[in-house]
């Protein structure tokens, strides 16, 4: 992706110097199932966060490779606020832009305390899109997901979440999770990550078309990064068995499929996770 000497956000929050105590694994979930919400991408952070906690503050160290990244993030985030802005335009809707914040080991957010192990995610009560970008070199070291264009894609699959809430269509069904079953709650859980898959691949197909920075390779590194965090591929990696009823996020095959019609569409109509088969 074209980034260097490009602008970037001015909605990036830097809290990498501010970091919660005592922050404790909510009750009642499994170990397996925490290993796997871990690895994951843009998941409900509540099942990994407690409800009480000090901060401090101390001096930011970083490294160039740091601090590359971080100026990487905030462009890509500029870059979602244009696309999206200019869809919301055309359909005579204004786009509200997200906040992002950086931070490091723990953080506190309108949705709880979280630790970084908790992956990026989004927390619609604040409309703010946290990552520790300790997870861009996990992205490649654990998930076996390579260049700028991963890292992007989950910063796009994030926002795709803030897009849903503006729409309505978070809130509409996280509620109808609250109201079913576990199994049936992990159903609507995976059609939810799987349009903000399309949404990330919606924003690429613009990325492509309006601005121009795409490089070759880039929709194989997001597409390769969708199926690397694919429910199948991290249960059968870190439990040695695939538990299709525990599924929170879909299949490899589906992540890569959803990103993958966003991306040729552009069709925001097109991508109707839960009245679609999957």
């Amino acid at each position: 992706m074209k980034w260097q000497g490009r602008e970037g956000s001015d909605n990036v929050e830097d809290r990498r110097g501010i970091s919660g105590r005592h922050v404790a694994i909510g009750g009642g979930v499994g170990t397996i199932v925490i290993a796997i919400i871990v690895l994951l991408l843009g998941g409900d952070p509540s099942q990994i966060l407690n409800t009480q906690g000090t901060t401090h503050t101390e001096q930011v160290q970083t490294s160039a490779e740091e601090d590359s990244l971080a100026k990487f993030v905030s462009v890509v985030l500029k870059d979602t606020e244009t696309v999206w802005g200019k869809i919301f335009a055309a359909s005579g809707q204004k786009y509200r832009q997200p906040k992002l914040v950086l931070f490091r080991d723990q953080v506190e957010s309108a949705c709880g305390y979280a630790s970084a192990a908790s992956g990026p995610f989004y927390c619609p009560e604040d409309e703010k899109v946290y990552i520790d970008l300790s997870f861009c070199e996990q992205l490649k070291t654990k998930f076996g997901a390579y260049g700028d264009f991963a890292v992007a894609y989950v910063v796009a699959h994030e926002i795709g979440h803030h897009v849903q809430k503006q729409l309505g269509i978070f809130e509409k069904y996280n509620d109808l999770r609250s109201r079913s079953s576990e199994k049936d709650a992990n159903k609507i859980s995976v059609r939810i990550e799987l349009q903000a898959d399309f949404l990330s691949g919606m924003w690429a197909h613009y990325e492509e078309s309006m601005l121009k920075t795409l490089e070759a390779g880039d929709i194989a590194e997001a597409i390769n990064a969708a199926a690397a965090v694919g429910d199948d591929n991290l249960e059968l990696k870190y439990q040695g068995r695939v538990i299709p009823d525990s599924f929170t996020h879909g299949t490899s095959a589906q992540r890569k499929k959803w990103f993958k019609k966003g991306y040729d569409t552009g069709d925001f109509e097109q991508g109707d996770t839960f009245n679609s088969a999957i």
